[in-house]
């Protein structure tokens, strides 16, 4: 038997929730670091909740060519990243590769999509070995990710401030509908973060109560004439085309190419010396400090030259 958990970072979400978190951090050479700092402690805490036996980071490559193809206007309306932002992420980079994490970013491929691809991999790879206990952990707040909660498929939402990871009863309490039917949810009810539109005149509750009633958008649409509202009726008839179209758009892709190493993605311990030259750099004296305290004697030989730079901010803003 087997017990193992693949715990899945959606990247760039904890990179803006990390800079938006905190404010005015800048290393001794004067470069932000915010970013740099919350994401190290939010992942930290995440790997202290889930306690995963793998972990990977995933970053977006870019924007899915087919979903532009169905909607030029697809995520159009997102404003360019923070220029203090885009300093930062080649250093979290740096310090993934300094701590052992693992990490991916594939050109053209957004992390919705390859985080969907391992998920199915890794139940499928360990279903094949005949092991038992697996689970995947998806940390992210972005709701697409609800399509894919199943039995060993949880998700960790920083903005649930239970921290517990979401199963079919979190989904169902939030939406009312099944995971499954998350695709046909959002499909009705469009998604504002990703341009695109509804079905004008259909909000979360009534999707909700259509997919209640009919089970799924194909039956809902074969049966058309069972809804009961003269103006949603003819709403969703006038919609036939957007909400097929959006399904497309919803549906995560699993079907990429990403071959599932699970060796890559074990849980180890970090470089500490070059952790140490990292926290120095971007002083995070209270890093370093722990990281010190973490190795007993063998860090004795750190701390030596330790403690250069300003101290991190004061600010203690919840980063979950």
């Amino acid at each position: 038997m087997s017990s193992s958990r693949l715990l899945i970072v959606d990247g760039h979400a904890y990179a803006y929730r990390a800079f938006y978190a905190i404010r005015n951090l800048r290393s001794p050479a004067g470069q932000p670091t915010n970013a740099i700092y919350g994401f190290i402690k939010m992942l930290a805490k995440m790997r202290v909740r889930v306690q995963p036996t793998h972990t990977i980071v995933v970053w977006d490559g870019g924007l899915s060519a087919v979903r532009q193809a169905a909607l030029p206007e697809y995520k159009a309306q997102r404003p360019e990243m923070p220029a203090d932002l885009g300093l930062q992420l080649d250093a979290i980079g740096r310090y993934l590769a300094a701590a052992k994490v693992a990490s991916f970013c594939g050109a053209g491929i957004e992390a919705d999509d390859y985080i969907a691809c391992l998920t199915r991999a890794a139940r499928q790879a360990w279903s094949v070995a005949g092991l038992t206990g697996w689970e995947v952990v998806i940390a992210s707040a972005d709701k697409d990710f609800m399509q894919l909660v199943a039995p060993g498929v949880g998700l960790l939402n920083p903005n649930d401030k239970s921290e517990s990871v979401w199963t079919a009863a979190q989904v169902r309490a939030k939406t009312g509908v099944e995971p499954e039917q998350i695709v046909d949810w959002l499909s009705l009810v469009g998604d504002s973060v990703d341009n695109i539109p509804g079905v004008p005149g259909v909000g979360p509750k009534t999707a909700t109560e259509l997919l209640q009633q009919f089970g799924s958008v194909a039956e809902m649409y074969r049966r058309l004439a069972e809804v009961k509202s003269a103006r949603i009726r003819a709403a969703l008839q006038s919609a036939v085309a957007e909400v097929r179209r959006n399904q497309q758009l919803v549906r995560l892709q699993d079907d990429l190419e990403c071959p599932f190493a699970p060796a890559e993605l074990v849980e180890q311990p970090g470089d500490p010396q070059r952790l140490a030259e990292l926290y120095d750099e971007w002083g995070f004296r209270s890093l370093r400090a722990e990281l010190i305290a973490s190795l007993g004697k063998a860090g004795t030989k750190l701390a030596v030259g330790g403690g250069v730079g300003v101290a991190e901010s004061t600010q203690q803003a919840d980063l979950f």
